[in-house]
């Protein structure tokens, strides 16, 4: 017998960034973060429940992974098993359409999307909050994956799992747009959950980062209440420059950046500094991403036309939460 649940979840970019963990095994967060989920990025998930299955098998863009891989997914998936008291195995077969490990938070989305598909698959019925204490254990930007437009994660306040979840802000409908200029969309050197743990450990700048960032979440939510795109955009820019300078603090010193990130903030510093308002915002991950009003994205792609190839800029809209998919959706 074979039971299947598919899943659609889009990435997101934090706004509010999340930097460090208090527990690696939980992914319970130093700080409360916020983000922007996008409608350009996205992954669909499918996990086929087959009791003729002896161990978990996973399908990524269409090639059977290795064992290293696969057992990441099959940790994931317990969580759910030990909920629904079963022990099935699946196949999960998923399809990226985001660059891996490149900085553009396809974690985000593939975890989102698993969780959806095997509370499916499962029959959980799980809601979204609760479900997006489950997302979090697999990547923690997974759990604002669940939601459309500007998402809040909570970090919790005990140790306690269920304690730290997502929810929705505002769905974004009022001209926001976000332009990702894709500097390298190859796999980076140093994993954000390697970066995030020497920072953690060894940076002096990060005990401020915690402060400062708390503070910045409150007045995020106050300039997204008020639809003050300014605001929100000069503390976009200042939180993600401030989580960059904790690494350069770090032993030994790290930076994702890279020579073309900074011709990207250079040229959209210029950019603004001529009268559109825009505001760059980093991951962990050489690529900038570029808040902007949408009306304005087509001139502000224009200008970065001079610089970049049309290949590298993509231009989002905000994006939905998580949908469930039919079969006769599921296109692979």
């Amino acid at each position: 017998m074979i039971t299947t649940g598919i899943c659609r979840a889009h990435t997101n970019i934090a706004l509010i960034k999340y930097w460090g963990k208090r527990s690696e095994a939980l992914f319970l967060p130093m700080n409360s973060s916020l983000s922007l989920t996008l409608d350009a990025f996205y992954t669909d998930t499918k996990v086929s429940l087959d009791d003729r299955l002896t161990d978990d098998v996973f399908y990524l863009n269409g090639r059977l992974q290795g064992a290293k891989e696969t057992a990441k997914i099959s940790r994931f998936l317990d969580l759910f098993r030990r909920t629904a008291a079963s022990s099935t195995r699946a196949r999960i077969d998923s399809y990226n359409h985001v660059p891996t490990a490149a900085g553009l938070a396809s974690s985000a989305s593939a975890f989102a999307a698993l969780a959806g598909a095997a509370n499916e698959a499962f029959g959980l019925r799980l809601d979204k909050q609760t479900l997006s204490t489950y997302a979090r254990r697999g990547s923690g930007s997974a759990t604002r994956s669940l939601y459309g437009g500007f998402v809040e994660w909570h970090k919790g306040q005990d140790e306690q799992s269920g304690s730290s979840y997502a929810i929705p802000v505002d769905d974004a409908d009022w001209d926001i747009g976000m332009i990702i200029i894709a500097v390298n969309t190859g796999k980076k050197a140093i994993s954000s959950r390697e970066g995030m743990k020497r920072t953690v450990d060894t940076s002096p700048f990060y005990p401020a980062w915690v402060t400062t960032a708390e503070t910045d979440l409150q007045q995020m939510k106050q300039a997204i209440a008020e639809r003050d795109f300014t605001r929100l955009g000069e503390i976009t820019e200042s939180n993600g420059m401030k989580m960059h300078g904790t690494m350069l603090g770090a032993v030994p010193p790290f930076s994702y950046w890279e020579p073309d990130s900074i011709r990207a903030i250079q040229k959209i510093t210029q950019i603004r500094c001529n009268g559109t308002p825009c505001y760059v915002t980093m991951d962990a991950g050489p690529n900038v991403k570029v808040l902007c009003r949408y009306s304005d994205s087509e001139r502000i792609k224009e200008e970065l036309l001079t610089e970049f190839s049309s290949q590298q800029i993509i231009v989002s809209r905000p994006g939905p939460g998580i949908k469930v998919l039919s079969e006769a959706e599921w296109q692979y």
